[in-house]
């Protein structure tokens, strides 16, 4: 009865196109982010800052990036881990070099940089797509790894590979606690996601989405597919190399290649595509649903009795079956049964 539509008019094209055409998500949206900001950092202890939430927070962010080229434009990406450690290493790089360096100017600078070598790698998409295009976008994963392990300038010439970053602080204010962490990568997410969400209201996010749909049709009238595509390639590296400096500098403070493997962008595929290809929200869901769902299981498995190898072995169990469950009940992902949800509650009674 209150997610209803009843006397709120559209009077001109601008309200008819704001990002919350309903009066109740505007509310919702902003009491979630008064609990994010204000009641999460006063409730929440230091271990699911640092286990859950920070990492969540981070993710999402990545695949953001992700789901803006694989879901807006249809172009498919397996090098998302090597954009981010891009980010990771050029944002350290200025961070050590640069004699008072910002940390936040930094990791907008690493953004910068893996937005250069996203762009690079997205020169084949020009003449290539599907399966080729996955594969030319892995050679740059294995690229940023053998380059990362090998050429040691980029790890200030450290025998081991690892490289740490210490004492961080924006504005003045120290980021050492868990929630001021906490609070600096919600601050990055909230202003992102905003970005990310306006470019795809935008004509720049048409064109990706009819590149994505049917690219020659998109051509015949009027869209350039090297802007379309290269800009995809761009936006979605910036913030994917935005999200790999975070991980380094904020939540690992310590790292080596191995913490952007494959691994990392396989994760980060399976956000994009258990959470709704094409969806701002499906990235929060998938976030949620590949970074809380197993720890939730680890739990209760050990809650339950079982010892830990046990536990970790159901929970891969019970992790894949509810994957492989989603992906039947709703292809689309888990942001097109949010927003069925949503349609009933505004046609209810009378759903149709």
């Amino acid at each position: 009865m209150l997610y209803r539509e009843n006397g709120q008019f559209k009077t001109s094209y601008r309200t008819d196109q704001q990002i919350f055409t309903i009066a109740q998500d505007k509310v919702a949206i902003g009491l979630l982010l008064a609990f994010a900001f204000i009641g999460l950092p006063l409730l929440a202890p230091d271990y699911l800052f640092k286990a859950v939430l920070i990492p969540f927070l981070i993710l999402s962010l990545a695949a953001l990036g992700l789901n803006i080229l694989v879901g807006y434009c249809g172009q498919i990406s397996l090098g998302t881990g090597g954009f981010m450690a891009v980010g990771a290493y050029a944002a350290y790089n200025f961070f050590i070099r640069v004699e008072g360096m910002p940390p936040v100017i930094a990791i907008l600078l690493g953004g910068v940089c893996s937005t250069v070598v996203g762009v690079l790698f997205g020169i084949p998409s020009l003449r290539i797509k599907g399966l080729y295009l996955a594969v030319a976008t892995l050679a740059a994963q294995f690229f940023c790894d053998w380059a990362f392990l090998r050429i040691k300038w980029f790890t200030n010439d450290s025998s081991s590979g690892s490289v740490n970053v210490a004492s961080l602080s924006a504005f003045g204010i120290p980021i050492d606690t868990p929630e001021s962490k906490y609070l600096f990568c919600l601050v990055f997410l909230v202003v992102f996601a905003l970005i990310a969400k306006n470019l795809v209201r935008s004509h720049i996010g048409r064109e990706w989405m009819a590149i994505r749909d049917m690219d020659v049709a998109a051509s015949v009238i009027g869209i350039r597919p090297v802007y379309a595509k290269l800009t995809a390639f761009a936006v979605s590296s910036f913030f994917v190399g935005v999200a790999g400096a975070l991980w380094g500098f904020v939540h690992l403070g310590s790292w080596e290649p191995a913490a952007f493997n494959i691994d990392r962008s396989f994760q980060l595929l399976f956000m994009v595509i258990i959470g709704g290809l094409g969806s701002i929200m499906g990235s929060f869901f998938g976030a949620a649903f590949i970074v809380v769902l197993p720890i939730i299981l680890d739990n209760l498995g050990v809650a339950l009795g079982f010892d830990t190898a046990l536990a970790s072995h159901l929970t891969f169990m019970i992790f894949g079956a509810l994957i492989v469950f989603f992906l039947i009940v709703e292809p689309h992902g888990l942001a097109r049964l949010w927003s069925i949800g949503k349609e009933k509650l505004r046609l209810w009674p009378f759903p149709h």
